[in-house]
């Protein structure tokens, strides 16, 4: 029996033509609440970003990326687990007092990879549960450096009231407080320990960095670099982390057999001025379901598998990673259900979009859905800046306004300015049918209904 899987997986291979010895290393840098016209590669002239220009001219960039809500913990499962976040019971950011965390019976790209033989770590930014239970090396991970949650939940958030900030290390506290100036060096050089160290194996590395969410920390060398202020310096910063995996992958003659990813957990966070990142032009930004929130920079570099300098419009989104690395890895998809779709073919060619549409929620709200280039709106109040943002990492007053149902047409008017609701009712209805389907799996509080398909998250018993 053992012989015969060995003898399917290197059928797999060849038939892909990919390396049938060794199926191929991942590594995924997630950056958190960059903008989506941060970086070279979406516009951005005034912050240098080399390295991120040098990833999209040496893979494909997509216009037209999504994570499913604009908010961390939620973006953070839907990535992991290949499902929307309200399907597996994780909803906006999981604080240190949280009892919630992402339950043992999902399956992670980690957990995934790892049955698939591959080593597997995480160097950031967790935020699926900050009890020793829900930590990452209970989730498929074999090594864990970073923050359990946002970098602002500490005792110096503006607005709110925190405990010591702490830095952990597997399962244990390593130490409160840490020097903020220093993540982006330690979660890089603790990456590049892992990749010399697994590179005769196949390894899955997961890099989701703490900035540039606030408060903005950035390192010596990059401090008063770019003509952007600090939230430049910072970009900078983590485009010269992105420079050195790719440095550290070709030192090791890796780079042809590692599939090298990029991009962020949501939008800016418009609140804190010129501490938050650019929408590049798209309405609103973190925590609302226009564009500005939901939609991403997304790299993707494989040479000799991938188009360089090559580019997709068709929309994608974080639920789609894991089938697709599946597909690669020759990993076997979850046993529970998932909402992702194999996206190789738009990785790799002009393949049309193997998704009818997205769905967009907003905690339990089911607020937009988006099917080809048309986004309908549905009738519902989002959060937005109030008055004039104050400078220097301060937040604004944060206020709410009321959005009517409207449809855009994203391929003409990215921005969501023009509404073509009356215009085009046939298209209205058709995104209404949809939207009550998924309505009937995961449920909606808008509409009162609740869905058939939910796998609450793990609650611990309260101490």
């Amino acid at each position: 029996m053992k012989f015969l899987s060995v003898l399917l997986t290197l059928c797999f291979f060849s038939s892909l033509g990919y390396a049938a010895e060794r199926p191929p290393n991942v590594v995924f840098i997630f950056v958190d609440d960059m903008g989506y016209g941060d970086i070279g590669p979406y516009g951005n002239k005034v912050i240098p970003t080399p390295n991120l220009d040098r990833m999209a001219k040496e893979g494909r960039k997509f216009t037209d990326f999504y994570v499913s809500q604009a908010v961390c913990s939620a973006s953070r499962a839907a990535l992991l687990t290949g499902c929307y976040s309200n399907r597996v019971g994780i909803l906006g950011a999981l604080g240190p007092n949280n009892r919630i965390g992402l339950h043992e019976r999902e399956t992670t790209i980690a957990s995934m990879l790892k049955s698939r033989g591959y080593a597997t770590a995480i160097f950031g930014k967790w935020h699926l549960g900050c009890e020793e239970p829900f930590l990452p090396t209970h989730r498929g991970f074999d090594e864990y450096l970073g923050l359990p949650y946002s970098n602002d939940m500490w005792p110096n958030h503006p607005t709110g009231k925190y405990p010591p900030l702490p830095l952990i290390e597997g399962t244990k506290t390593i130490q409160l407080m840490p020097d903020q100036t220093k993540l982006t060096t330690l979660y890089t050089e603790r990456a590049i320990k892992f990749i010399e160290k697994n590179k005769e194996k196949p390894f899955f590395l997961y890099l989701p960095h703490s900035m540039p969410h606030v408060p903005l920390h950035v390192s010596e060398k990059f401090k008063g670099k770019s003509k952007a202020g600090l939230y430049g310096d910072v970009v900078m910063e983590l485009d010269w982390s992105v420079g050195e995996i790719m440095n550290a992958l070709k030192r090791d003659n890796l780079e042809e057999n590692t599939i090298l990813i990029f991009s962020s957990d949501n939008g800016p966070w418009l609140t804190y001025g010129n501490h938050g990142g650019s929408s590049g032009g798209l309405r609103e930004g973190k925590g609302t379901s226009f564009e500005g929130g939901i939609r991403e920079p997304f790299l993707i570099r494989w040479p000799g598998k991938i188009p360089a300098n090559s580019i997709c419009r068709e929309p994608a989104m974080t639920i789609d990673i894991l089938p697709t690395l599946a597909k690669w890895c020759g990993a076997e998809l979850p046993k529970l259900k998932i909402d992702g779709k194999d996206i190789s073919a738009l990785c790799t060619s002009d393949a049309k979009s193997p998704q009818e549409a997205y769905y967009f929620y907003w905690g339990q709200e089911l607020q937009a859905i988006r099917s080809g280039d048309w986004k309908l709106h549905f009738e519902h109040t989002y959060r937005t800046v109030e008055g004039e943002v104050p400078a220097e990492g301060k937040p604004a007053k944060q206020g709410s306004a009321k959005l009517l149902k409207s449809l855009y047409n994203l391929k003409q008017d990215p921005a969501e300015s023009k509404d073509l609701l009356k215009e085009h009712p046939e298209i209205v209805e058709r995104l209404e049918k949809l939207a009550q389907t998924m309505r009937e799996d995961l449920g909606d509080t808008l509409t009162k209904t609740t869905g058939t398909g939910i796998r609450p998250a793990r609650t611990l018993p309260k101490q």
